[in-house]
Order: C-alpha cells, then structure tokens, then sequence
C-alpha cells in the first residue's frame, strides 16, 4: 500500500484530494468500494462547486460531464453492492480523501472568475492522475472479486478520459 500512498501525497501538492491515508495492510473488497465510492462522490461534489461559481463554458461542460459520469458509477457500484450483500467499509484512506478535499473546496469557496477556473481545473488534472494510478496500481489488482474488479475497470476507461478531459480544460483557461 505504499505506492498508492506515495501517488496520492504526490498529488496532494497541487491540491484538491488524496489518497494519503492509504493503508499499509490489503485493503478488502469493501474498503475498495467505500474508496471508489468516496472518490466519485468528492469529484461530484467539486464540480458542483464549479457550476455555482464558474461561468466559463468549457468549465461548466466539464463539470456537467463529471456530475454525470461519476454519479452513473456510483449508482453502479451501490447496485452492484447490494447485489453481492456487501456493506462499503469506511476507512483511512476514504477519511482521508474527504478531509483534503473539504480543505480545496473551501480554498475554492474563496475564489472567483478565472482563478476559480485555473484552480478547478488544474486540481481535476491532478485528482483524476492519482486516482487513475490507484485504480490500475492498487485499486483493481487488490479486488477479489470479478465484478468489481469489472466496474473499476470500466471506471477506469471513463476516469483516464476526463483527465485528458481536464487537461484540455485546463490549457484552454487563461
């Protein structure tokens, strides 16, 4: 676990939320879905944020996708929890995500315009990268089972796109 924890303090530098709490024991099934669920309900929660404050188009689009995609996966990862009886497990490293990333949306609150901008964007650069590496790193090599190794598969597929996604965005703010 402790290159999952070393990804994400590298992108707790440029803000917004980590994995840092990781673990150094095997994380179980139910600590990866908790996990996984935590990391899509903090981006859902972000770009929110960003379509209260932002009034650049390419941000407002982005953040729109994001809303969309990451709540369709959890809905995914809920159903496919409760199919298989199993309750997500809070744990260190979700704790820890939620704390970073209520300190960046606080750090956003005070921001505006093409600050707001700049600084969304470049933290969905970083936040996606770090959660792309657990996913294919950690996150699905640690799963037990077939089917949710299948999901955050998938939700990888969807992830590595709105980081190139969020590149663009961020290029294109000035």
């Amino acid at each position: 676990m402790k290159k999952i924890a070393i990804l994400f303090a590298a992108a707790s530098v440029c803000g917004y939320s980590t994995l840092a709490g990781a673990q150094d024991a095997k994380l179980t099934d139910p600590q990866i879905a908790h996990i996984a669920y935590t990391a899509g309900k903090l981006d859902i929660a972000a770009a929110e944020q960003a379509l209260k404050t932002s009034k650049n188009p390419q941000v407002r689009s982005f953040a729109e996708d994001m809303v969309r995609d990451h709540k369709s996966v959890n809905d995914q990862a809920l159903a496919l929890c409760k199919k298989l009886g199993v309750t997500p497990e809070d744990n260190g490293t979700s704790r820890s995500m939620q704390k970073n990333a209520d300190a960046e949306r606080a750090k956003l609150q005070g921001m505006s315009g093409a600050a707001f901008d700049r600084e969304y964007a470049q933290n969905e650069v970083s936040y996606h990268h770090a959660v792309n590496s657990a996913l294919e790193n950690t996150l699905i090599p640690s799963a037990s089972n077939a089917e949710l190794k299948n999901l955050l598969s998938t939700g990888l597929k969807i992830f590595k796109g709105h980081e190139e996604h969020a590149r663009t965005v961020a290029a294109s703010v000035k």
